[in-house]
């Protein structure tokens, strides 16, 4: 399989050879919505946090004696039923929200988000991002000159690349990550994705044995 190479003019340039076992790889949408989900489900924390009969403060003494009252037996005003009591079987902070994803599954989900990229005609490759200057504007000026409407970019550089991310960081729209650490969940929130020629190698290389 070939990809087109572009230049930060947005003009083509040349073809780039590229692993269909990285690149063409058959789509399963039940495989890749698991490692989505299970991702997510990784970054979620537990804020919502209740608190017990035994966690709420006061509530020693006993309300009033067990008998000869005519009103309920009651031992301490802490109880779920009163007003200002704890709460029966609620939220607590330390739950864990952590999904399992098997790496060969990972692995897989992520090939088949790339050979989906590339099948819709929503992977550009770029010689490299070699600017004059780390200036938003030229990166903006990059967008702006590939041959796609859409408005949400993922960039993938091989390594960390600073005059990219300080080429991006300030734009809402885009996001730069390491082509060694591309996950599932940041290739289906973005609609298009931006790779240097050495970011495509260096998924090859990780993907591919």
């Amino acid at each position: 399989m070939q990809l087109k190479v572009y230049t930060k003019q947005g003009q083509e340039a040349s073809k780039l050879e590229v692993a269909d076992a990285v690149f063409g790889v058959k789509i399963k949408p039940a495989l890749v919505h698991e490692v989505f989900v299970a991702q997510t489900n990784n970054q979620r924390e537990p804020w919502a946090a209740t608190k017990t009969r035994g966690d709420v403060r006061g509530g020693g003494k006993k309300p009033w004696k067990q008998k000869g009252t005519g009103r309920a037996r009651h031992g301490s005003t802490r109880s779920p039923i009163w007003v200002g009591g704890g709460v029966t079987m609620g939220p607590k902070a330390d739950r864990s929200y952590k999904s399992k994803i098997n790496k060969t599954a990972r692995r897989l989900a992520t090939k088949m988000c790339l050979s989906d990229k590339v099948k819709n005609e929503a992977f550009y490759v770029i010689d490299q991002f070699d600017f004059a200057a780390p200036k938003t504007k030229l990166f903006v000026a990059l967008i702006k000159a590939l041959p796609t409407n859409k408005h949400s970019f993922l960039i993938l550089t091989d390594g960390k690349d600073e005059n990219v991310i300080r080429q991006t960081k300030n734009l809402p729209k885009i996001t730069t990550v390491r082509a060694e650490d591309v996950s599932v969940m940041d290739l289906v929130k973005k609609q298009v994705v931006v790779a240097s020629v050495d970011a495509v190698k260096r998924l090859e290389k990780l993907f591919v044995k």
